[in-house]
């Protein structure tokens, strides 16, 4: 018979990463030296795009129309003001000509144009404000994005600013995303500045310890640094979103700490039970590791997910998302444990919390922030299992209503007004809409493939011109076998106008090929993609989420829970998405231009992040209710218990990632300004309302039914389930109606003491 006191040997996992710390830290210097030399410079390889499906309809016609008429579809506006006087005026006139044929000097710049030079053909409205004070050269730049980008800092210094009698600014697509990608790296210096000093700061009033409060956020640090190398060496292969280096920062810093502060504590409850630092490791590794280890996994699924879309936006994130994940599970699983390890019990040293509060103990730091907030979830859990029907039908009814707005959702594409409203090509692209008539820039362009005669281009022409959403059709331009029309709608470049006028214009007969692009071609093929693969994704995210979550619990009531609590602890944040930026309330508190839309990909984005970070949570919470369920057998108890010793934990890493989400969300761009500070209220309230109230009301509801499973099941899970406890046999879950039986003696190992107490407690 094996006797219960005796500590369990260390594992395998345990021998190989602490056997030598000083060559694992050593080792991992190293690592992060050279990742931090392959990741140097990696915001200058970064797209600014990637919204559009590669095999969308408009994207097959914008490489034809650049291949065939590099002209057709400028990407670079000059804004040309005359002040008081008249476009037309001869001085104005000169000026603007001589601005035209300079810029058509420049090399990689085609198909340049202007108001001036289009008055002869009777085409130039579009391209002249309706005051008649401001008009417009346009021109494209070639090249792929990087190509772009230089060619417009080249050439834009002389171009831009007061030239005789007009003043120039610059505008277009190309513009816009060049002006984005810097904001966005400006942006990103100053989140990384303001989140990583308050992170520490409550990282030591977390911990007390300053040393303690280090090694999260060391962790962090790595993370970042070796995924920003991972992204650097995927650019060499595929295009990458330069938005994903948000995430990168995001879930670098708030992963890695909510796993150091995982293993950090339960190794500091070990040492106050009395464990000596090795063994106080190996129960760490044992429990906490392999929580750490599960959670990982929970998150890079939901992640992972965004494979599945076309878009590169998408599929960035998903590449910086699990290289970060699985970095800071990596770095807490080896790096941490030869830190604590050489450590020991100074792992306490330094408690700066004494200046404020003297006399407290190392026993009573503990790890979640004091007895204290041990006592208070356990009250609170008391009372929320005493009423679990009323707190779980208006907690449920609350988040629901929170998430009422996004029934109103209306989805667009990313523009201009996701910049500052005194950014440069913002400024000339809301001079065109209020302005100008039509949409120049903004055009739908027709590219015609295969023979016809000019009386069919024209008959063609003619029922284009009378769809209702027609503002103007200028074409075509002919070349060989191809030609292209340039449609006008009536109203913006991406409205429901725009968009409906292209579905009319695909269903228009002709009697040759047609395909149709621009800004509304593509949002409507974005739209088309995202809502054919988004049931996949949905449906990958569950199942993967409910077998990880039934390998952890071997429950077949308790996946099923986590899949609808993590979907509606999300509701909130939807809802405040839709009220906020596409409504526009507390736009000027938060600084943003609202475009009346959401970008299309941006619920998919924020959905996968979202629910993978509920997920997080969710695990730490199971695992010890799953720990203590597996020990004594009382189901009220373990829920109880586990939310006690969890629920400051869980708290203090939701604040510190939203802290982190908060800090992205100070960005200038509207996007990431909604995906921090969406993310961080999702955050919150699964942390706050969600795992501390709807969770144990539903358990209590559920009773011992929740750790039902058939007999095939249980066998199944007995076999291959990853459940946290400690070494030896763990007590068989019971069937939902079986007897509570006699309960097995409490283990008196590292960690028995502090269980004891608190089972005494409740």
């Amino acid at each position: 018979m094996t006797e219960v006191n005796s500590p369990p040997r260390p594992g395998g996992w345990t021998r190989f990463v602490t056997a030598r710390p000083r060559l694992s830290l050593l080792a991992a210097l190293v690592l992060t030296v050279l990742a931090v030399l392959a990741g140097s410079g990696v915001a200058e390889r970064l797209g600014s795009g990637g919204w559009e499906d590669p095999a969308a309809q408009s994207t097959y016609a914008t490489k034809a129309l650049e291949r065939e008429f590099p002209g057709s579809q400028p990407n670079l506006l000059l804004l040309l003001d005359a002040g008081d006087a008249s476009v037309d005026d001869p001085a104005v006139a000169a000026e603007a000509n001589r601005l035209t044929a300079r810029l058509a000097a420049e090399k990689g710049v085609v198909g340049v144009g202007s108001y001036w030079q289009a008055k002869a053909s009777g085409t130039a409205s579009a391209l002249r404000a309706k005051d008649g004070h401001e008009a417009l050269i346009a021109a494209r730049i070639t090249g792929d994005e990087k190509t772009m980008g230089e060619t417009l800092d080249r050439i834009a210094p002389a171009l831009r600013g007061t030239h005789g009698p007009v003043e120039v600014r610059i505008g277009g697509g190309v513009a816009v995303r060049h002006e984005m990608q810097t904001v966005i790296q400006e942006d990103l210096t100053r989140a990384e500045v303001i989140a990583l000093p308050i992170t520490l700061v409550l990282l030591v009033m977390v911990f007390g310890s300053a040393v303690a409060a280090l090694l999260p956020l060391g962790i962090g640090i790595v993370a970042i640094l070796g995924t920003n190398a991972v992204l650097s060496g995927l650019t060499r292969f595929t295009d990458v979103s330069i938005f994903a280096m948000n995430l990168t920062t995001a879930l670098g810093l708030g992963l890695a700490i909510d796993y150091a502060l995982f293993i950090v504590r339960r190794f500091r409850e070990e040492l106050a039970a009395g464990a000596d630092p090795a063994a106080a490791i190996g129960t760490t590794l044992r429990t906490a590791g392999r929580t750490v280890l599960f959670s990982a996994l929970t998150v890079a699924v939901s992640l992972a997910a965004m494979l599945l879309f076309p878009q590169y936006f998408l599929r960035s994130f998903a590449y910086a998302g699990m290289a970060v994940v699985l970095l800071a599970a990596a770095a807490a699983l080896i790096l941490l444990p030869a830190a604590l390890i050489l450590l020991g019990d100074r792992v306490n040293s330094l408690d700066l919390r004494r200046l404020l509060r003297r006399g407290r103990t190392a026993a009573a730091r503990g790890g979640e922030g004091g007895e204290g907030d041990g006592r208070l979830w356990g009250r609170t859990a008391d009372l929320v299992m005493r009423r679990a029907p009323f707190f779980a039908l208006a907690t449920t009814a609350v988040l629901v209503l929170l998430g009422v707005p996004f029934l109103g959702v209306k989805f667009g594409t990313a523009d201009d007004r996701q910049l500052p409203s005194s950014a440069e090509s913002h400024v000339v692209q809301q001079h065109i809409r209020d302005g100008f008539p039509g949409s120049p820039g903004g055009g739908l362009e027709v590219l015609a493939e295969g023979r016809a005669t000019p009386a069919q281009y024209t008959a063609y022409k003619e029922r284009v011109a009378a769809l209702p959403e027609v503002a103007r059709v200028d074409g075509p331009l002919v070349k060989g076998d191809a030609a292209y029309f340039t449609v006008l709608p009536r109203g913006e470049a991406v409205d429901e106008t725009a968009q409906r006028l292209v579905r009319d214009l695909r269903a228009t007969a002709a009697p040759f090929e047609t395909k149709v692009t621009g800004t509304a071609a593509v949002l409507v093929d974005s739209k088309h993609a995202i809502g054919a693969r988004l049931p996949w994704a949905a449906a990958f995210i569950a199942v993967v989420t409910l077998l990880l979550v039934f390998l952890l619990t071997g429950s077949v009531l308790i996946p099923l829970q986590a899949v609808a609590l993590n979907a509606l602890s999300l509701t909130a944040m939807f809802g405040a998405v839709v009220w906020v930026f596409q409504d526009g309330h507390l736009s000027g508190l938060l600084g943003f231009t609202s475009p009346g839309s959401i970008e299309t990909t941006l619920p998919v984005l924020m959905f996968c992040v979202a629910f993978g970070l509920s997920m997080d949570y969710g695990v730490f919470l199971l695992s010890r209710i799953k720990e203590e369920y597996d020990r004594t057998g009382d189901h009220e108890g373990a829920v109880a218990l586990g939310l006690r010793r969890t629920g400051g934990l869980i708290t203090a890493a939701a604040v510190i990632l939203a802290v982190v989400m908060v800090a992205i969300g100070t960005s200038r761009v509207t996007n990431t300004k909604m995906l921090g500070l969406g993310i961080a209220l999702a955050v919150l309230m699964d942390a706050m309302v969600v795992r501390s109230l709807l969770v144990p009301a539903i358990m209590r509801l559920t009773g011992r039914a929740t750790w039902w499973a058939p007999a095939p099941l249980r066998a199944f899970h007995r076999r291959f389930g990853l459940s946290e406890g400690e070494s030896g046999p763990a007590r068989p879950a019971p069937d939902a109606g079986a007897p509570a039986g006699v309960l097995p003696e409490a283990p008196s190992g590292p960690g028995g003491r502090e269980r004891d107490t608190a089972d005494a407690h409740h």
